[in-house]
């Protein structure tokens, strides 16, 4: 008999829930609930944005998304800054995670923050230091993709990349499947997709976690949505 799950797919940076507008089709066709919450500042929220938002606003906002709908055995994915994000949830909703989905994201420890693990992502101090950080150029394999999402890429606020995750425990701990999906086109030279790449590494050489690879840039929900879909049935 046919089981429905329920994905939660949490967006990257400077970005939105309309990152997944062409995940969600394949996944709804196939039966299954989607959920893609917007973080507060960002995407179709950044009328929200202020100085005040930080990384722990984000948990919170996905954190309540999952206790306002009662989402329970939920397939668990976030992507790149996402990371932070569902891992800084697990405190409030981790006994509602079946399976936990990094995509291409940051896998922070107890304490870590963004700017912690990428040097790329440390604001400006001093005096009339922006509060904000504009988005980082991205690349994307259809022009049409490109006119679509940079317009809708926004700065954020410095407090989501400064603002340390706490986790209870190990993330290997937790009694949920974990999944690393990493982009390999990308050619590492930043100090972020360093990070991204050696927590693949880590995730493919672990049999706590299941590895998985698709082969384009970093921006894989928008130039790769079908085979992103494709991999998440797998995990239905």
């Amino acid at each position: 008999f046919f089981i429905v799950t329920t994905f939660v797919l949490v967006h990257g940076a400077w970005s939105g829930a309309h990152a997944f507008r062409k995940v969600r089709p394949p996944l709804l066709a196939a039966g299954h609930e989607v959920f893609t919450p917007a973080l507060t500042g960002i995407g179709e929220r950044v009328h929200l944005a202020s100085p005040q938002v930080g990384l722990n606003t984000h948990i919170q906002d996905l954190v309540n998304h999952v206790l306002y709908e009662d989402l329970q055995d939920i397939v668990l994915l976030g992507f790149s800054y996402g990371g932070m994000v569902i891992t800084g949830s697990l405190a409030h909703i981790a006994e509602r995670v079946k399976h936990l989905v990094f995509l291409d994201a940051f896998v922070p420890q107890d304490g870590q923050a963004v700017i912690d693990m990428a040097r790329s992502r440390r604001p400006a101090t001093g005096l009339g230091a922006s509060a904000f950080m504009p988005p980082a150029a991205r690349d994307y394999e259809d022009p049409a993709e490109s006119e679509f999402q940079n317009p809708r890429r926004v700065a954020q606020p410095v407090a989501t990349f400064s603002q340390p995750v706490h986790l209870a425990q190990p993330l290997e701990s937790y009694p949920f499947r974990r999944t690393y999906i990493r982009a390999t086109a990308d050619d590492h030279s930043q100090d972020n997709d360093q990070q991204f790449a050696k927590a693949a590494a880590h995730a493919e050489a672990s049999s706590a976690w299941s590895y998985h690879e698709i082969a384009s840039n970093h921006m894989l929900p928008i130039n790769r949505p079908t085979e992103l879909a494709a991999l998440l049935l797998t995990m239905a």
